[in-house]
C-alpha cells in the first residue's frame, strides 16, 4: 500500500470529497496525504484530537476491544442455549418455556439498539458503551444468581437489551477513527469476532464436567465482563467528533478568527496565535472522563423513527436480509441439526460432541479472513482506472464466489443429513456456508455504509432491529418444520433457494448500484435523511 505520511508526524491532509452518496472523489492533490496512491477520505480536521488523526495503535485498541465485546455478548447470547433442559428441570418449566431464555432475549439483543443507538448519538460513544457494559456485566451476574425462572428471564432479559449494542457500536467505531481504504479490512475483524461468539455453546457444554451446572458459565462470562468493563474505561475515549470549516475567504483569514466551528462555537482546546489557531492535544486523564458534551443538535427521540425509514433504502434492506438468512436460516438450522443428528446412528458420537461443529466455523472463517482487505484493494485499483473517482460498489466484486459457495454449502449440509453420509461433509458443508458468510456479513456492510456514511447511526437502527428480528421469526418452530418435512426438502431445497436469491442481489447491486444511489438522493427520503446528517467533513 502506497501510504502517505504517518499520523502523528504531523497532521494529515485531503482534498477528497463526496459529490453524491457513496461517489467519492479522491484525486490527491498536493499536499494531500494519500493510500493506494488517493487522496484520504473522510477529511480529517486540523486537530490532534480528531479520532482520524489518532495514532494506528490506539485506534486499533478501540477495535480490538469493540471485537471483544461483541464475541463475548454473542458467545452468552447463544452459548447457554445447551442447558435448555438444565433449566427445564431447574426451574421446574417445560422445554417449550425454557428455550424462551434464548429467543426472546435474541429478539431484545435488536431492540436494545433502539434506544441505545440514539444515546451514544445524544450523549456519546464512550458513555454509551460503558453504562451498556455495566448493564451486561450484571446481567451475567444475575443469571448466575437466579433462583426462579422469572428471575433468570429478567436477568437475560436485562443482558440482552443493554449489549446489542455491541452490534453497533464496532461499526460506528470503524466509521468515526477509520479512513474510506480501511473499512473493508476492520469491518470484517468486527464480523469475524461476531460470528465466533457461535462457538459459546462447545465451551459451555464442556463446562457441565465440573459439577456446577449451568451457573459456571455465567461465572466465566461475568469476570470477562468485569475485565472487558476495566479495559474500555481505560483504553477507549470518545470517538465522535465534529469536524470544523476552513473559512478561505482572504479578509477573514488575516483576522484574528479565521477558523469557526459550524456551530459558531470554538472547541475548548482551542488556542488562537496571531493569525493562526493551535488546537492543543488533550491529555489522557481528561480523555478517561465517563461522561462527555451533549450534541444538543441531536434529537434523540426522532433519531428513533428516523431510524426505521432506512428498511427503505434498497442497499441497507440487503444488509438485513443477508444477516438475518445466514443467521437464521444457516447458522440456527445447524445448531438445532446438528447435536441429534451426530448422537443418533450411523454416527453415535456422545452428546458433548455436537459442539465440536465449531471447529467447522473456525476452518470457514479462519479461511475467509486472509481476504479481509481484499474489496479494499479492489476498489482502490478500480478507482485509479477511474480516474480518482470512487464508487461505493467497487468494493462488491469480491464477493462473486461467496456468492454461490454459501448455498452449496446448504445442499451439501442437507443431502448429507438426508443419506447419512460420512461425517466430514456436515463439516466441510459448514465451512462453506461459514466462508461465504463473512463475505456477506463483511462487505455488504462495507458497501452500506460507504453508500451513506453521512448517517450511519440511524442505519444501524434499522440493521440491528430487522436482522434480529428476521432470526428470530426464521427460528421459530425451525426444527418441527426440518424434522416434519425433511432435511433435503428443507435445507438443501427450500433454505438453499431463499439464500441463493439474497446472494444474487449481488449481480443487481454491481449493475445498477449506483442509479439505485442517485434515485435515492433525488428522493424525499434523501430529504428527510439530509436533515439529520453528520456535519460535513473539513472543506
Amino acid at each position: 500500500m502506497a501510504e502517505g505520511r504517518k499520523t502523528g508526524k504531523h497532521l494529515v491532509h485531503s482534498h477528497a470529497h463526496e459529490d453524491v452518496p457513496g461517489t467519492v472523489n479522491v484525486q490527491a492533490l498536493e499536499g494531500d496525504d494519500t493510500a493506494y496512491g488517493q487522496a484520504l477520505y473522510p477529511v480529517p480536521a486540523d486537530d490532534p484530537n480528531d479520532p482520524l488523526q489518532w495514532p494506528g495503535w490506539k485506534k486499533d485498541a478501540v477495535l480490538i476491544i469493540c471485537c471483544i465485546y461483541s464475541f463475548l455478548c454473542n458467545s452468552t447470547l447463544i452459548g447457554s442455549s445447551v442447558y435448555i433442559g438444565i433449566y427445564a428441570v431447574e426451574f421446574n418449566v417445560s422445554p417449550t418455556v425454557a428455550s424462551q431464555t434464548s429467543s426472546y432475549p435474541t429478539l431484545a439483543f435488536g431492540l436494545g439498539c433502539w434506544v441505545l443507538i440514539p444515546m451514544y448519538v445524544k450523549f456519546g460513544r464512550r458513555p454509551t458503551m460503558l453504562f451498556s457494559q455495566l448493564l451486561y456485566t450484571f446481567g451475567t451476574l444475575g443469571c448466575s444468581q437466579a433462583t426462579t425462572f422469572n428471575g433468570f428471564m429478567a436477568a437475560r432479559i436485562i443482558l440482552a437489551l443493554g449489549s446489542g449494542v455491541c452490534e453497533a457500536l464496532p461499526v460506528q467505531c470503524v466509521n468515526d477513527v477509520y479512513f474510506l481504504h480501511e473499512r473493508g479490512k476492520r469491518i470484517s475483524y468486527y464480523t469475524a469476532a461476531l460470528c465466533l461468539g457461535a462457538i459459546g455453546p462447545l465451551p459451555a457444554g464442556y463446562m457441565l464436567a465440573t459439577g456446577y451446572s449451568f451457573r459456571l458459565f455465567f461465572y466465566v462470562e461475568f469476570a470477562f465482563a468485569v475485565a472487558l468493563l476495566i479495559a474500555t474505561f481505560f483504553l477507549v475515549p470518545e470517538t465522535a467528533y465534529k469536524r470544523h470549516v476552513k473559512v478561505a475567504d482572504a479578509s477573514i483569514s488575516s483576522s484574528s478568527e479565521p477558523t469557526t466551528e459550524k456551530n459558531g462555537i470554538l472547541p475548548e482546546n482551542l488556542e488562537v496565535e496571531g493569525a493562526a489557531l493551535v488546537m492543543q492535544r488533550k491529555s489522557y486523564v481528561s480523555q478517561l472522563k465517563p461522561w462527555g458534551p451533549i450534541d444538543k443538535d441531536a434529537a434523540f427521540f426522532g433519531m428513533m423513527w428516523r431510524g426505521l425509514t432506512y428498511l427503505l433504502v434498497p442497499q441497507v434492506l440487503w444488509v438485513i436480509t443477508s444477516f438475518g438468512i445466514y443467521i437464521g436460516i444457516a447458522a440456527l438450522a445447524v445448531n438445532y441439526t446438528f447435536p441429534s443428528i451426530i448422537a443418533a446412528p450411523p454416527y453415535n458420537w456422545p452428546a458433548t460432541g455436537g459442539g465440536l461443529i465449531a471447529i467447522a466455523y473456525f476452518i470457514g472463517y479462519g479461511l475467509a479472513l486472509p481476504f479481509s482487505n481484499s474489496s479494499d484493494r479492489l476498489a482502490a485499483r478500480l478507482t485509479v482506472r477511474n480516474n480518482g473517482i470512487r464508487e461505493a460498489e467497487m468494493r462488491l466484486g469480491v464477493m462473486l464466489p461467496a456468492m454461490l459457495i454459501g448455498p452449496a454449502g446448504l445442499v451439501v449440509y442437507g443431502m448429507t443429513a438426508q443419506l447419512h453420509l460420512h461425517w466430514v461433509g456436515y463439516f466441510a458443508a459448514v465451512a462453506m456456508i461459514d466462508w461465504s458468510a463473512l463475505f456477506y456479513f463483511t462487505f455488504t456492510l462495507a458497501y452500506a455504509v460507504d453508500s451513506y456514511y453521512a448517517n450511519v447511526s440511524e442505519m444501524l437502527i434499522a440493521m440491528n432491529i430487522a436482522k434480529n428480528a428476521i432470526s428470530f421469526g426464521m427460528g421459530y418452530s425451525l426444527l418441527t418444520w426440518i424434522l416434519e418435512s425433511g432435511y433435503k426438502n428443507v435445507i438443501a431445497g427450500a433454505f438453499t433457494g431463499v439464500l441463493l436469491a439474497n446472494n444474487l442481489f449481488l449481480l443487481l447491486f454491481m449493475w445498477k448500484g449506483k442509479s439505485i444511489r442517485v434515485a435515492i438522493a433525488q428522493s424525499w427520503l434523501a430529504r428527510l435523511h439530509r436533515k439529520t446528517a453528520a456535519p460535513s467533513e473539513v472543506l
